[in-house]
């Protein structure tokens, strides 16, 4: 399955999330996406994404990491489908959306959580979401500044 649609699944799957349990699995599952895509983007994305790439996926990693599952864990991530990027920008458009969406969703978890693990636990999780977000969003501007022509050669020429 490509990317985008993996991606939509996730934050369908997320958006459907009631209980607590079922909210960290698919935070758990949108984390584990990240890092599949970085690592993606990492071996065969443009050379330009590959630095970013390469820490999106340590990130993402630590994300998945960090979160105390409950006994209903997934078998399998459903990042294991991944077959193919697809278009990478609009894969990282997605993946920075729902990496937000994930870390709103944490957000809530901590301020309602009963015991400190699990608030730390959040916490940790929403740095992690934070700081993959960002590295999507960096990616973002290196394919922009990889597809706008560039100006100043224009203007030197003009000039």
């Amino acid at each position: 399955m490509d990317a985008v649609r993996l991606i939509v699944t996730s934050g369908r799957a997320l958006a459907a999330g009631r209980e607590v349990p079922d909210i960290l699995t698919e935070v758990w599952q949108a984390q584990a996406l990240a890092q599949a895509i970085g690592s993606r983007l990492a071996v065969s994305g443009p050379p330009e994404l590959r630095g970013e790439a390469l820490g999106l996926t340590e990130l993402a990693g630590r994300g998945c990491g960090v979160l105390r599952l409950p006994d209903r864990a997934p078998e399998e991530p459903r990042a294991a489908q991944l077959t193919e990027l697809g278009d990478a920008r609009q894969a990282l458009i997605r993946l920075g959306t729902l990496l937000g969406e994930t870390g709103i969703a944490l957000v809530g978890i901590a301020c309602a959580a009963d015991d400190e693990a699990t608030y730390w636990s959040c916490l940790e999780a929403i740095d992690a979401a934070d700081e993959s977000r960002d590295r999507v969003l960096e990616m973002l501007r290196k394919l922009a500044d990889r597809q706008q022509p560039d100006l100043t050669a224009r203007e030197r020429e003009a000039g």
